[in-house]
């Protein structure tokens, strides 16, 4: 497993997150061809990540003022696009995982045919969906100040990666 991570910073109407980085642990899971779904969703829940929802991912810019998202990739792979309309790519592959923190968009822009995620919140929060409006923006801004920071990664739990990577990061006091 390798571990990537990116800090993206506001771009146009997109908030984004200039305080904690996108996470991709690329590979993370080693995942059978039957019941993938199933193994995510048990592995997320046993890290109090729920809410959780196995489809593809949106093809249009969008972001989650409310809540952080986890995505664990079962079947396939796709090219994303994280930030925004002057973003960056990733390619996601079966068994990766990627931590999208309050306010980054994301957008599917090519996807194989079985590509297929899991996506769950932590806590099981709600979500809202918003895609960069002028009208979003500052109660977007205003929501995603006051996100907690999850209490458990998604994979690894209370002493995940992401603990360190997130939990130490924090630069502004709200």
């Amino acid at each position: 497993m390798e571990i990537f991570q990116f800090l993206i910073k506001q771009n146009g109407h997109f908030p984004n997150n200039a305080d904690l980085p996108v996470i991709l642990y690329q590979q993370a899971l080693k995942l059978p061809d039957r019941e993938a779904a199933q193994l995510v969703i048990n592995i997320f829940h046993q890290n109090h990540w729920s809410n959780e929802w196995t489809n593809g991912i949106y093809d249009y810019h969008h972001f989650h003022s409310i809540t952080h998202e986890a995505l664990g990739i079962i079947s396939g792979q796709a090219m994303i696009m994280l930030g925004g309309t002057r973003g960056i790519t990733l390619e996601l592959k079966k068994g990766d995982v990627l931590v999208i923190p309050a306010g980054v968009a994301h957008k599917c822009m090519k996807a194989a045919d079985d590509f297929k995620c899991v996506g769950a919140y932590p806590e099981g929060k709600d979500f809202d969906i918003l895609t960069g409006k002028p009208e979003e923006e500052a109660n977007a801004i205003s929501n995603i100040q006051q996100v907690p920071l999850p209490a458990f990664d998604p994979v690894y739990g209370k002493e995940g990666h992401l603990m360190a990577y997130w939990h130490t990061r924090i630069a502004k006091q709200y």
